[in-house]
C-alpha cells in the first residue's frame, strides 16, 4: 500500500476556490458509520488527525490536490492518504473505523445502508466527480462490431449503440462461447450504466 502524510509546514500558492473545495472534501469525504444516536453523542467533537482511503483513480484528485497544496492544514486538519487494495476492502475499513473516510463509489454508501454486503449506516455529503465513465471493448470485438456501425466521412457515427454489439454477442452464443464484460463492483454506477447500455441494444446479461 502507498501512504502519504501531510506536513504542517507546507507553504504553497493558494486559490480561494480550490481552498474552499478542498475544505469541503475534508469535511464531507468523511464517510461515517454508526446510528443516529451515536452521531448525536459525538456532535460538536472534532478530530484533527484523519486517515482517508482511496483507490488509484483520477476521481480521487480533490484529495490529492488538498494534500499537495496544504489545504487540509489550512483548515487545521492533519491527513494521511492511504491507497486501498480494492473497493470492498476500502468500504470494510470505513465501516470498521480503520479509516476516517474514503474516496468511494457512489453506490457503496447506498448499498451498505440497505444491507448489500455489510450493513451499516454510511453517510456521505460530497460528490467528487460527475460522469466521465466510458464503455470499452477489445480490438478484436471492435473489429467485429465495425461492419454494423454506420460511418460518416470514414468515421463511426456516435453515440455507438449496443445494437451494433448485439450481432457479435449472438454469434458467440451460436458458437457456444460466453461473452464476458467486466465491471468494478456490483453497486457501482459502472455496473448500472453498462447494463443500461446493453439493455437499450436488446442485450440482457445475467
Amino acid at each position: 500500500m502507498q501512504y502519504l502524510k501531510t506536513s504542517a509546514g507546507a507553504n504553497a500558492p493558494r486559490r480561494h476556490f480550490l481552498k474552499r473545495l478542498a475544505a469541503g472534501v475534508a469535511a464531507s469525504a468523511l464517510l461515517l458509520s454508526g446510528s443516529a444516536a451515536v452521531l448525536a453523542e459525538t456532535e460538536g467533537l472534532e478530530k484533527e488527525d484523519l486517515k482517508f482511503g482511496f483507490i488509484k483513480l483520477t476521481d480521487m484528485a480533490p484529495l490529492a490536490i488538498a494534500y499537495e497544496k496544504g489545504y487540509f492544514e489550512d483548515e487545521g486538519l492533519y491527513v494521511t492518504l492511504e491507497a486501498q487494495a480494492n473497493w470492498k476492502v476500502l468500504l470494510d475499513r470505513v465501516i470498521d473505523g480503520e479509516l476516517d473516510g474514503a474516496h468511494m463509489l457512489a453506490g457503496q454508501p447506498l448499498g451498505a445502508t440497505i444491507g448489500f454486503g455489510t450493513k451499516a449506516d454510511v453517510i456521505t455529503a460530497f460528490s467528487m466527480d460527475l460522469n466521465g465513465n466510458g464503455i470499452t471493448v477489445s480490438n478484436a470485438i471492435w473489429k467485429q462490431m465495425k461492419p454494423h456501425i454506420p460511418h460518416e466521412d470514414g468515421k463511426p457515427v456516435h453515440p455507438i449503440k449496443a445494437d451494433y454489439l448485439k450481432p457479435v454477442v449472438e454469434k458467440y452464443q451460436d458458437d457456444g462461447k460466453p461473452f464476458k464484460m467486466g465491471m468494478v463492483f456490483p453497486v457501482s454506477t459502472h455496473n448500472y450504466e453498462l447494463r443500461y447500455w446493453l439493455a437499450a441494444g436488446g442485450i440482457h446479461p445475467g
